[in-house]
């Protein structure tokens, strides 16, 4: 049942395995958030401060529903990685089966509810009347296209549980391709504006996601289904939400507070929530590898402790700290010698308060999130374990201290203070959710990782 580019991380140098593994999603996400980051340069340079500074206020809403789904496909992913890891390839196909219908529903609301209540929530949010009509125009095409989105996530997620993690990178390279040609045409030659991006990145997510699904069911054998497999099972789906929903829910938490944050960034003007978006257009591709480490920790917890073997868990971890500890060390040199050159490719080059202004706050910003890179690290590797071992709920908890957090900052702290509050907001989420993190990680270590609710049996050890 076995296809060769599925890749058994229960066997071997945790090390090796974890490189080989991640490098390829790392490039993949890297192309994710380039695409991404194309979207804004394009707009920033083409359309202006305010084109940027709207499109740049819809990053923590986007944030939020974008990462409830994500979340929801990531949670729904980790019982196929415990059943690759036990061998067993009929459940394994029954978790696939009902997941793929049970998305489905989940797209189709998500994308009903956003799309109607778009305008009301930027409203909310207080976004300024001369940034509102960008605002919205982008952010309703990228909620139209949650179901595309949706699609690409869960079949990528599927296929890295089976231990690829190369064959979503090569869908997202030529997604990443069309999207740039896509917002060239769009933004450049038919003048479309901010709608333009939003297309761009709409029809890139579908194509991608239509090519994943059809490569993925000529190429891995284990995973075509027969129509068994798509009748709902009560315990496969009770499960699949038990993983799904509180991973989708913890992102969706973490977003209440930027949502908080964000808006107040909105009261400080134009020129600061353009500087907090060239920022963190700059800080999101610098974090990527963050991201991959997480994702990369959540499988190979996944498929270990599926075969029993939750001291490679530990082993893992470790050797996931080392690398990312090295490249926090790196980032923040870049970041510190290169960040403001980064930050202004958002920027318009011939406008003195983009240059004078916007520029020093953009760099001040990135500053302020490197000095803590390594506990923004244990974020995404602690938590990304913990799911993998099946204690989804525990990350709804993290995701709870961050909101805490970057609320606090938010409704007290930056009316306060100002923009400078806004510059450790970030760092004081992830420090407040470390707090959390390690003693629940050490605590289900000691539960042998796995929770009783799993269907996952460990072999017991017998006492001298």
């Amino acid at each position: 049942m076995a296809d060769n580019r599925m890749k058994d991380l229960t066997r071997g140098v945790p090390m090796k395995l974890l490189l080989s593994f991640m490098l390829p999603m790392l490039l993949g996400m890297l192309f994710q958030q380039f695409y991404n980051m194309v979207d804004t340069v394009v707009v920033g340079q083409a359309l202006g401060v305010e084109a940027l500074a709207g499109v740049g206020s819809t990053g923590s809403i986007n944030f939020l529903v974008l990462g409830l789904c994500n979340g929801l496909c990531a949670g729904f992913a980790i019982p196929v990685a415990q059943k690759f890891g036990q061998r067993d390839y009929h459940g394994l196909r029954k978790f696939v089966g009902n997941m793929l219908w049970l998305t489905a529903i989940f797209a189709v609301v998500i994308t009903a509810v956003t799309t109607v209540l778009c305008r009301r929530i930027l409203i909310w949010m207080n976004t300024p009347a001369d940034t509102f009509s960008y605002a919205y125009d982008y952010i309703f095409l990228i909620f139209l296209g949650i179901p595309a989105t949706m699609l690409y996530n869960l079949l990528s997620g599927i296929i890295r549980s089976l231990g690829d993690s190369r064959t979503p990178l090569y869908f997202l390279i030529f997604s990443s391709l069309l999207n740039v040609a896509l917002d060239v045409i769009f933004i450049l030659m038919l003048h479309m504006g901010v709608a333009g991006a939003g297309i761009a990145t709409l029809l890139s997510q579908l194509v991608s996601g239509i090519l994943c699904l059809l490569f993925a069911l000529k190429r891995f054998p284990v995973l075509r289904l027969d129509s068994a497999d798509f009748l709902p099972d009560r315990s496969v789906t009770l499960r699949l939400l038990a993983m799904g929903l509180p991973m989708g829910m913890q992102y969706s938490i973490t977003a209440v507070g930027s949502i908080l944050l964000q808006t107040s960034v909105n009261s400080l003007g134009a020129a600061a929530m353009a500087a907090v978006t060239a920022g963190s257009k700059v800080s999101l591709f610098a974090v990527t590898p963050f991201d991959a480490i997480g994702s990369t920790a959540a499988t190979f917890a996944g498929q270990n402790i599926g075969a029993g073997k939750p001291e490679r868990v530990r082993e893992g971890v470790k050797d996931a700290s080392i690398l990312g500890i090295g490249y926090s060390i790196l980032a923040f040199l870049v970041l510190g010698l290169f960040g403001g050159n980064l930050a202004a490719i958002f920027l318009d080059a011939d406008s003195a308060e983009a240059m004078q202004v916007i520029l020093p706050m953009s760099r001040r910003f990135l500053m302020c999130n490197a000095i803590f890179y390594v506990p923004l690290l244990y974020v995404n590797l602690l938590r990304f374990t913990i799911q993998g071992l099946g204690y989804s709920g525990l990350a709804v908890v993290a995701g709870v201290f961050e909101m805490i957090a970057r609320g606090l900052f938010g409704l007290c702290l930056v009316p306060l203070l100002g923009f400078e509050a806004v510059c450790f907001a970030n760092p004081a989420a992830w420090v407040l959710a470390d707090m959390f993190l390690y003693p629940a990680y050490e605590r289900c270590m000691r539960l042998k990782g796995c929770p009783r609710h799993s269907g996952i049996v460990l072999p017991v050890r017998k006492r001298a």
